[in-house]
C-alpha cells in the first residue's frame, strides 16, 4: 500500500471521544474552567459516611491551588474552598468565628477516603470532618483533621452553569 493510501484509507483508527464528565465524575488530568481561570484536576479525594459520597477535587494554576466540593443531596451542590488559619481543635464548638463572621456547626462525622493524584498519599485514611455555615448559606467553614493535622477551609457555594469540565485523555 503506498502512502497516500495509507493517508486516505477509509479504515482510520479513530481515538475515542473522552467521556463526557460531570462535577460527580471529574478525574485527574481534567481541566476545570472557572471564574475565567482554567485550573488543572492534580488531586481527588472520594469521602464516603455510610452510604453517603462526596468529592473534594484539587485545582491548581501556577501555584494557586483551590478545592472544588462536589455533592448529591437533594440536588447537586458545588462550592469552591481555599484552606485557611485558624486553629481549632476537638471537640469541635457549635460555633465559630473567621473573618469577622460567625459559623455555626452543621454536621459532624467520619469518613474513608480515597485519595487520588496528588491525594494518593491518604487513600484508605479516615477523616474526622465538620461542616460550618453562617446562617444565610453563603459562606462555609470546613475542618478536617488527618490524624493531628487539623485542616480549616473556607468555601462559598456555586453553581454548575459557573464551572466547564474539559476531559483529559480518559
Amino acid at each position: 500500500m503506498g502512502l497516500f493510501s495509507k493517508l486516505f484509507s477509509k479504515n482510520k483508527q479513530i481515538a475515542p471521544a473522552p467521556k463526557e464528565r460531570t462535577a460527580l465524575s471529574i478525574e485527574i488530568g481534567d481541566i476545570i474552567n472557572y471564574d475565567l481561570t482554567d485550573y488543572e484536576v492534580v488531586g481527588k479525594i472520594t469521602y464516603r459516611d455510610g452510604n453517603y459520597e462526596w468529592y473534594g477535587y484539587q485545582l491548581l494554576e501556577g501555584r494557586d491551588t483551590i478545592w472544588l466540593a462536589a455533592e448529591m443531596d437533594e440536588e447537586l451542590e458545588l462550592g469552591i474552598y481555599k484552606k485557611v488559619q485558624l486553629p481549632v481543635s476537638k471537640p469541635y464548638p457549635k460555633k465559630l468565628t473567621f473573618d469577622n463572621k460567625t459559623y455555626y456547626l452543621e454536621e459532624s462525622g467520619n469518613a474513608r477516603v480515597i485519595g487520588e493524584g496528588r491525594s494518593k498519599n491518604i487513600h484508605g485514611s479516615v477523616v474526622d470532618y465538620a461542616d460550618y455555615s453562617d446562617g444565610d448559606e453563603e459562606s462555609f467553614l470546613s475542618i478536617e483533621a488527618w490524624g493531628t493535622e487539623i485542616e480549616v477551609s473556607v468555601g462559598y457555594p456555586i453553581e454548575e452553569y459557573e464551572i466547564k469540565i474539559m476531559a483529559g485523555s480518559k
